[in-house]
Parts: C-alpha cells; sequence; structure tokens
C-alpha cells in the first residue's frame, strides 16, 4: 500500500538543524537509506514556507492570491515521500528513522486513496 510521509517542519528551525533541530546532513542520510530500501515511489523537497503563494475564495467565491502562510501557522510541510509498504506499521518505522520525526518536527503519515 501507498503512504504519503509529509515531514513537517517549524517555523522557529525553517532551515533545518539551526535552531537545535534536525541537519540537513541527516535528512540526506535518511534519504538515502530509504531510497536503498527500495520503498520510495517519489519524493520532494519544498523551499522555506516564506515562498509561500496560496489560492483561496473570498466569501463571494472570487479567487483571491496571497504570498506567505498566515501568522499563526507555526508549522509547515518541508517535504515528503511516497513510498509502498505492505502496511502501516512498515511507514510507521520510516517514520521514526526520519530525521523530521526528531524533537521540533513530526512526520504526518496518511495513506494514498486508491483512486
Amino acid at each position: 500500500m501507498k503512504y504519503a510521509l509529509m515531514l513537517m517542519g517549524h517555523v522557529n528551525d525553517p532551515a533545518c538543524g539551526e535552531e537545535g533541530g534536525a541537519s540537513p546532513e541527516e535528512f540526506f542520510a535518511f534519504d538515502q537509506e530509504i531510497t536503498a530500501a527500495g520503498v520510495v515511489v517519489s519524493s520532494f523537497a519544498l523551499e522555506d514556507p516564506d515562498q509561500t503563494v496560496i489560492v483561496r475564495s473570498d466569501d463571494q467565491g472570487d479567487r483571491m492570491v496571497t504570498s506567505g502562510p498566515f501568522a499563526e501557522v507555526q508549522e509547515f510541510v518541508g517535504g515528503g515521500y511516497i513510498i509502498d509498504v505492505p502496511n502501516v506499521d512498515e511507514a510507521i518505522a520510516w517514520a521514526r528513522k526520519s530525521p523530521a520525526s526528531a524533537p521540533g518536527g513530526h512526520v504526518e503519515i496518511r495513506p494514498l486513496a486508491p483512486y
């Protein structure tokens, strides 16, 4: 079954490791390990949240474009993996190995819908 591992960062440490979170080198090592295991379908890394553009609708349904996340947003998706593993327990095991689940971050796991 395919799962999305969404690696969540925190605005207090958007550059990874500068404020005590996992370092980029830890993420590179994890990437090598999970890729070598042959479970990665695809992966991505995102630029910092201050480069975000948001498109939403106002009360009349007109589309609006704004920059950046709302100030109250403290967490953001920093990257992710689509993995193909037998069950959620294996997806959890990979999430536990990810530097993103170290203090200051977390990994959100979602099964991919089958359509």
